[in-house]
């Protein structure tokens, strides 16, 4: 219960939102197959629900043999992330920025946000600079879903950070996570791991 007054307080508003992007590291027990070993950045849809995005589930395709139709599809060449089990025909895209968006999209760090709104996915598909990860699909928990997992002991919460979230290889994400999650949870109890 006090693991989850700590993503409540990350999750919680404007007031302790900035930023308000955490992780969530599946633990070993948790066997939904939409979520075993995998690790997900959420933040706060203003509905009071919880998106996100899993980090660590590369596809075997890339923009142009999910959605061939969308302009500049053909010159994006990294390789797309299955993002989660909602929507998986729609893209999403993780990148960071030094400015808010003009449209619509969610604040996960301080110059890093959540969208999958198209004008801003064109932009980013014709820029040079800052980090862009695409995904497949997002993963959605209706108010209340996400404090119910967590009462369950499904996930460990940690801090994200900028280098979590781009990492190239995330091979072995989920269980480097893992061990630093249990690790210092059992240590300190309650308190969650903020990672470096």
């Amino acid at each position: 219960m006090k693991c989850w007054l700590f993503v409540l307080l990350l999750l919680a508003g404007p007031a302790c939102a900035d930023p308000n992007g955490i992780l969530l590291v599946a633990k070993p027990e948790l066997v939904d197959p939409n979520f075993k070993e995998t690790v997900v950045i959420v933040a706060r849809a203003q509905d009071g629900s919880t998106v996100g995005v899993v980090l660590n589930h590369p596809l075997d395709a890339h923009l142009a043999d999910v959605a061939p139709n969308w302009p500049g599809a053909e010159k994006y060449q990294q390789r797309l992330y299955a993002g989660g089990p909602v929507m998986r025909e729609v893209v999403v895209a993780l990148f960071t920025a030094d400015t808010p968006p003009e449209d619509s999209a969610f604040h996960v760090l301080p110059h890093v946000w959540l969208t999958m709104h198209p004008r801003i996915i064109d932009r980013l598909l014709s820029r040079s600079d800052g980090a862009v990860r695409l995904f497949a699909g997002f993963a959605g928990w209706a108010p209340r879903q996400l404090e119910a997992e967590m009462d369950q002991g499904a996930w460990y919460a940690l801090r994200a950070s900028e280098s979590v979230l781009f990492r190239k290889d995330t091979s072995g994400l989920w269980r480097e996570l893992v061990g630093r999650a249990s690790g210092e949870h059992a240590a300190n109890g309650w308190r969650a791991i903020l990672v470096p």
